[in-house]
């Protein structure tokens, strides 16, 4: 099968796990370029990881053998960059989430639809074996029908826009920084939502605290409700409460848990590859379900800053086998949107005070199970890449 000639645009921190995995991982992908806007950031990049080409965005957009962009820029720069690489006539994976707005990202569907180009959104971490075997074992009835679920997580995103200051823009609010790890989790598991009601606070005002106290002092505040609690309506009839707090501490109690009419599921962090899952039936003692799939977010590459994002990339190369095979990908267009839109329905909900009804819909066949990452205790690369091809 012919290699998916690709180029990644934006060398930030995240780039290091996507190029490393998408030089050394995944065979369909042949990583040809790297480019940033600061173009020392992605001669650095090219130089570390063996990338044969440092190339400006507008050269990659120009590029005839360029088939696939991988973006890895900042939240609000996304619709800019996948916008002028579809209408280059390439397809585009995108970092979470696809856009700022549900309007933009909506305008991108109907741009790859009509040029016949894929489209792909992260989270990815839905494809890994934690969120995988969760999903099997809800096909599969062990805990029977969902009724309702639970889900939560908590930080200091003002805090941590002092360290990342793409944070202080648009798209740098918890629920969408990291709340999307969570909705991304539960679409993949419960399929849409139909309805949202949520309340909703701003982020505070922030002064930095200690972190860069001697650099910029200028107060900032991060855009949006910084705080969603929210209750969802799947189409599936599950009732799942959700509750993202980015006004509080940088101690995470993360939680995903689902109620069903058999049994309970205590889903893995899905901000993670790897979660633990726990089956809960009545008057049994808690068991942990071993994997039933592959990438698990172990790497046996060398470790860089960050590697705990683990197999971040097998969406990328989930659609190149897409594209090869021309089906239809996991993490689709239609999957991204859909999660952009249950983020808008909430602060809408939490702004307005009404029920929000959601529009758009999405379907996500699961991988094949019984393929793994390692073997010999992961010391050597097993066939996880044979799930993605089908």
């Amino acid at each position: 099968m012919e290699r998916v000639k690709t180029a990644v645009v934006g060398c930030g921190m995240i780039s290091n796990i996507y190029i490393k995995n998408l030089k050394h991982l995944f065979s369909i992908i042949d990583l040809a370029a790297v480019a940033d806007i600061n173009r020392t950031a992605a001669e650095e990049k090219a130089q570390t990881y063996g990338v044969d080409r440092v190339m400006t965005i507008d050269e990659v957009a120009s590029s005839p053998d360029i088939e696939l962009v991988i973006n890895l820029t900042p939240a609000f720069a996304h619709y800019s960059i996948i916008r002028q690489m579809l209408e280059a006539g390439k397809h585009v994976w995108t970092e979470k989430v696809m856009t700022v707005t549900v309007k933009e990202a909506k305008e991108l569907c109907a741009l790859a639809d009509r040029k016949g180009l894929y489209l792909g959104v992260a989270p990815d971490t839905v494809l890994g074996a934690g969120l995988q075997t969760a999903r099997r074992a809800l096909d599969t009835g062990m805990i029977g029908a969902v009724t309702s679920g639970l889900a939560v997580i908590n930080r200091n995103q003002s805090l941590n826009a002092e360290v990342f200051t793409f944070l202080r823009g648009n798209g740098g609010s918890l629920p969408y920084d990291v709340g999307i790890y969570y909705i991304g989790a539960l679409l993949t598991l419960l399929g849409p939502v139909q309805s949202v009601k949520a309340f909703g606070s701003p982020a505070p005002v922030h002064t930095p605290q200690f972190l860069f106290r001697n650099a910029d002092t200028k107060p900032w505040q991060i855009p949006g409700s910084n705080v969603l609690s929210a209750a969802l309506r799947f189409r599936c009839g599950a009732l799942v409460s959700v509750l993202f707090d980015g006004n509080t501490v940088n101690a995470s109690q993360h939680a995903l848990t689902l109620f069903g009419t058999r049994g309970v599921l205590q889903v893995g962090d899905p901000d993670t590859f790897g979660g633990q899952n726990t089956l809960l039936y009545a008057d049994q003692p808690a068991c942990a379900l071993p994997f039933t799939h592959g990438y698990d977010g172990k790497n046996t590459i060398d470790p860089t800053p960050f590697d705990h994002y683990g197999h971040r990339g097998v969406g990328a190369a989930e659609m190149a086998y897409a594209i090869r095979k021309g089906r239809r990908n996991r993490c689709s267009k239609e999957y991204g949107l859909h999660c952009l839109e249950v983020l808008d329905g909430m602060e809408r909900s939490a702004s307005t005070g009404e029920t929000v009804e959601l529009e758009t819909q999405f379907v996500m066949k699961p991988l094949a199970p019984g393929f793994f990452s390692g073997f010999m205790g992961g010391s050597f690369r097993a066939d996880a890449e044979s799930s993605l091809m089908e």
